[in-house]
């Protein structure tokens, strides 16, 4: 997954859950600080994300934008919604947090 491809199903994402703020967690989170990271971290086709002010939102963005979605089928990437408690994160992991204007 690229950068673009990144933006792209943040904004479909954001959509989806009427959410302008989407919090990636995961491997495709490098892409945020990294845009050009090394082709062996693009290889992934999905991102794990979640709507910071909606988290309750996603399963719908799952649904809707998820792995084997029409999205998926039509652009090859897809989006899989988790919460925070998806990944085992480090104490301030959100002081690091890189935010991008999509």
């Amino acid at each position: 997954m690229t950068r673009s491809e990144l933006e792209h199903l943040i904004r479909a994402a954001g959509a989806t859950a009427d959410d302008v703020e989407i919090v990636v967690i995961g491997s495709q989170s490098v892409l945020g600080q990294f845009p050009a990271a090394p082709t062996a971290l693009l290889v992934s086709a999905e991102a794990d994300l979640y709507p910071r002010n909606r988290p309750e939102l996603a399963d719908l963005i799952d649904g809707s934008i998820g792995e084997g979605s029409p999205f998926h089928a039509l652009y090859g990437d897809y989006a899989q919604g988790v919460d925070e408690s998806t990944a085992v994160l480090p104490r301030g992991w959100q002081d690091r947090w890189v935010r991008l204007q999509c």
